[in-house]
């Protein structure tokens, strides 16, 4: 058989710099985009022309979702604005993908809900801390080889560094980024569901602070949440603290406890020494040992556009990705202010 027409995307809102690796990896898979939206001038302008040279602006986002070549919305606009941003492409019908958070509020998330049911198109947020991490997937095949028995208790750490002189106004805006736990534990929450196998969570407890940012009162710096499910419990931090003497943005890690060991993943760097990042270090009753998980197959990006083609779930299950940006949103409007 031939090989399939190059799937067509569009791009609408670039306003986090986690459209690089979006679009990046949709054209490395074959795909093709037919142009890109951005309002104004956002941060991430400069290094997306520069990046990407080939591609087309377009002066009217209306004029992407209603070419009917596209098959697949792309954005990367200020939180607040991605729901309205999909709900338009599904109704459209356009399948989308989005960065993370998918939305801003519980109210957004129940319009996207409707409108996902409605048009029975793909809603899929980007949770990039598991599908661009090769450490994680790794980590995974092993909990499905038994290597740990069965998964109690997962604690995820999300620290981030600030940068707060390279921030655009919205990112200390409350209301426009969504908060701390709805925005980055959202990651630590996907993880917490796919890793336990968990599908029935509830939110335990959650918190919120700004303790190092006081000129700066929209912004929450630190935030943690409990989780409970019906095959084991977690906990998640997230902060912006991440020192400037560190050699990455943030020292990401995962510690999987099962009942017969346990895994610990340190995401972007190894504080002990070793170079790079998708350090895994497995403990069993049988051995310790290193993992180094470089050469670990990243899915979502070409399951995504086989979902696409074929109308499956592949990359992640629908009611997984509203799961989880559910559980986000709660811990966040439940959250007690700690300072």
């Amino acid at each position: 058989m031939p090989d399939p027409a190059p799937l067509k995307f569009a791009v609408i809102g670039i306003d986090h710099p986690h459209i690089y690796e979006q679009v990046a990896r949709l054209l490395e898979l074959g795909c093709e985009c037919v142009g890109w939206y951005a309002d104004g001038e956002p941060f991430p302008l400069e290094g997306f022309r520069q990046q990407f040279p080939q591609l087309e602006r377009i002066n009217d986002h209306r004029r992407l979702l209603e070419d009917p070549a596209v098959a697949l919305i792309v954005t990367a606009a200020v939180p607040d604005m991605r729901a309205g941003i999909a709900v338009a492409a599904m109704a459209h019908g356009k399948d989308v993908m989005t960065d993370k958070p998918g939305c801003t509020t519980l109210g957004q998330l129940e319009e996207v809900r409707r409108t996902q049911d409605a048009t029975g198109r793909i809603w899929s947020v980007c949770f990039s801390e598991r599908f661009a991490v090769r450490a994680v997937i790794r980590a995974a095949e092993l909990i499905i080889q038994g290597a740990i028995g069965r998964v109690v208790n997962l604690v995820g750490l999300g620290p981030h560094r600030l940068n707060k002189h390279l921030r655009p106004a919205w990112f200390f805006d409350r209301a426009r980024y969504g908060g701390i736990l709805c925005d980055l534990a959202s990651h630590q929450i996907d993880q917490f569901l796919y890793l336990t196998g968990s599908a029935d969570v509830s939110i335990v407890g959650s918190a919120v602070a700004n303790y190092a940012n006081p000129d700066c009162p929209g912004l929450e710096d630190f935030g943690e949440v409990w989780l409970r499910g019906e095959r084991a419990t977690g906990y998640a931090r997230v902060d912006w603290y991440t020192p400037d003497g560190l050699s990455t943005w943030g020292d990401g890690r995962l510690t999987i406890l099962g009942t017969e060991g346990f895994i610990e993943v340190r995401k972007y760097v190894d504080v002990a020494g070793r170079e790079g990042g998708d350090h895994l270090f497995l403990a069993t009753q049988k051995e310790t040992r290193y993992i180094n998980c470089a050469d670990a197959f990243l899915p979502y990006y070409s399951s995504l556009i086989r979902d696409v083609r074929e109308r499956t779930e592949t990359a992640m299950a629908q009611s997984h990705c509203f799961k989880v940006m559910e559980l986000a949103l709660t811990a966040q409007a439940q959250a007690t202010r700690l300072h």
